[in-house]
């Protein structure tokens, strides 16, 4: 598994309600994203969001990252701070 985790500073509550309800609404990834699933995580008190949006293989999450790279930055829910692009090493569940 590969994630593309973007992380965005200047993001407030109400314009990432916005953003999720419009990915709620989209009921999917947009035309172009093999993604397999999305995780979006929020810090009011820093005013950051991450996203990371989840892809079975490199070359699905390049192609994902080529398309959200050319989003226009309305879309998105604050300013893009950086963008890592990682193999899943491991994924672990507590109980």
């Amino acid at each position: 598994m590969y994630v593309r985790a973007v992380r965005f500073t200047d993001v407030s509550a109400e314009r990432l309600q916005e953003l999720l309800a419009r990915i709620e609404e989209s009921g999917g990834p947009p035309p172009g994203v093999p993604a397999t699933g999305l995780e979006v995580l929020f810090d009011d008190a820093q005013g950051t969001a991450v996203i990371l949006q989840h892809f079975e293989s490199a070359e699905d999450m390049e192609a994902g990252g080529q398309v959200f790279s050319a989003m226009d930055t309305g879309e998105t829910p604050g300013t893009r701070a950086s963008v890592d692009m990682c193999e899943v090493k491991l994924e672990q569940t507590l109980t």
